[in-house]
């Protein structure tokens, strides 16, 4: 009994009363655990020349990175993870637009802090690697374990429109797995559902802040101005491209599909989250369970 009241007393005194700024410390949660995933798996195999791993594992651990994220935050913040997802749900009016840039910048210093996790947890495997040269391009450049670059043959049209199209297919299949009235997910595995990516030509950001976050890491970090630079100014693409993606998607989704469901009358939990929002007391834009049709 003494334990179980010990327990809900500090409880009390840490809980944090805001409902933003438990969605804030959840969001930088999510996109930390899953950046550090990812780009772990990417150092061992590079830096071991790939005797620890190779572009599947890599994949794959990109791949459930993403999924065990959406599980760390999708009940507080939505577990967005991207700029490009809070943007869409914006559209749909699912996120207050105040919120967006709120959300954004969380993202960008939680990819931020996972880069810097990452490079000292393998600081010497790098080293080593490298011999001590961190560069951004040649053999044993290091740069791409942490932000995207093209590949030599793509220009910057072509990796625009792989980053738009790339995004706005991500979103539509998004929202068509979160869409209430499609054919559902199982409850509780819809993270399961959401992984996978294109991604051959320039990686696999889809992400602004998956990109550019790691990117001023590795500028502060050594690498200086060439990691802008690299690319014919390669960085603004995965920046810019994924919310014109994500626009795209979510028009096209709601063209295409949503707005021709069948009318349905308004659910008891709809009608509690429309009373919560009018009231002020709005109910986290979860991704994961959605209250209502998008």
């Amino acid at each position: 009994m003494l334990h179980s009241r010990l327990l809900a007393d500090v409880k009390g005194r840490l809980r944090i009363r805001s409902h933003l700024a438990r969605q804030c410390l959840a969001e930088f949660l999510g996109v930390f655990v899953r950046m550090l995933l990812t780009q772990g798996a990417g150092a061992q195999a590079v830096t071991s020349g790939e005797t620890k791993g190779n572009f599947f594992t890599m994949f794959l651990a990109g791949s459930l990175a993403v999924t065990i994220a959406i599980y760390v935050g999708g009940n507080v913040s939505g577990a967005h993870l991207n700029p490009a997802f809070s943007l869409a749900m914006c559209l749909l009016g699912r996120l207050p637009w105040a919120r967006l840039p709120i959300y954004c910048l969380v993202q960008l210093l939680s990819a931020f802090c996972a880069s810097g996790a990452t490079y000292a947890v393998y600081y010497d495997a790098l080293q080593n690697h490298t011999g001590g040269n961190l560069t951004v391009t040649g053999p044993k450049e290091t740069a791409s374990l942490f932000a995207t670059y093209p590949a030599p043959y793509l220009s910057l049209n072509n990796g625009f429109l792989d980053q738009v199209l790339g995004t706005g297919v991500l979103i539509v299949g998004i929202l068509a797995i979160l869409g209430t009235r499609n054919k559902g997910v199982p409850a509780g595995l819809e993270p399961v559902a959401v992984g996978l990516a294109p991604g051959a030509n320039c990686g696999f950001p889809l992400n602004p802040a998956r990109d550019l976050g790691p990117r001023l890491f590795t500028y502060v970090a050594g690498r200086g101005p060439e990691v802008f630079s690299a690319g014919n100014g390669w960085w603004w693409v995965p920046v810019v491209a994924p919310l014109v993606g994500a626009t795209l998607g979510t028009a096209t989704y709601q063209l295409l599909v949503a707005l021709h469901h069948p009318e349905e009358k308004s659910e008891p939990a709809q009608d509690l989250e429309f009373a919560q929002h009018t009231a002020g007391l709005e109910t986290p834009a979860s991704a994961l369970l959605p209250q209502r049709e998008l």
